[in-house]
This record gives C-alpha cells, sequence and structure tokens, in this order.
C-alpha cells in the first residue's frame, strides 16, 4: 500500500489517472498529450503507477495500452475513509464545493 500512497502523492500521476479513467486503452503517445514534459518523463510516471498496480497494460502490435486499475484505490477507500461516517464526510465535501463555487 505504500507503493501506492507514494505514486498518488504526485499530481502529474493522479492526472494520469484520471485521464485513463475517462478513457482507458491509451498510448504514450496519448498520454503526452497536453502534458508539458517530454515522453521519457511521462513514462518514468506510468512505470510508477504499473510498480502501485495503478495501471494495468495490454501490448497491441507494437503499441502499449495502459488501462486504470482501480482495485488498490477501492482497497485505500476500504481501510482508511470506510473507518468514518461516509455521510458526514459526503456532506463535508459537498459542503466545500459549494464554497468554493462562491
Amino acid at each position: 500500500m505504500d507503493a501506492v500512497f507514494r505514486a498518488l502523492a504526485d499530481e502529474t500521476r493522479r492526472t494520469l489517472l484520471d485521464r485513463l479513467r475517462a478513457e482507458g486503452g491509451q498510448t504514450l503517445s496519448d498520454l503526452c498529450v497536453r502534458l508539458a514534459m517530454t515522453r521519457q518523463a511521462v513514462s518514468k510516471h506510468l512505470a510508477i503507477l504499473e510498480d502501485a498496480n495503478l495501471v494495468a497494460t495490454v501490448k497491441r502490435g507494437r503499441e502499449k495500452l495502459h488501462y486504470l486499475n482501480p482495485v488498490p484505490i477501492h482497497e485505500i477507500a476500504d481501510r482508511w475513509i470506510g473507518k468514518f461516517e461516509r455521510g458526514r464526510l459526503d456532506a463535508l465535501a459537498d459542503l466545500k464545493k459549494a464554497l468554493e463555487e462562491k
């Protein structure tokens, strides 16, 4: 679980996970679009996500497709967030969102 927390600590890796959640099966080239960094840097971030089991890959010919693996995030939610009352947390999150929108 430490590897998952380390992987999630970086904003770029969270952005990559968000993009894979929105659309799975993206190549390295697809993921590099709209990121102000080199292919090598994105590749290193993806390797960290793969090591943490947050990203699964499938080879298709010469391409490597990346998919979000939500299981480790779900396990964190069950272990850490599940201990708290979800209703109160949801209410606080809604209040925070409403205040930020004002």
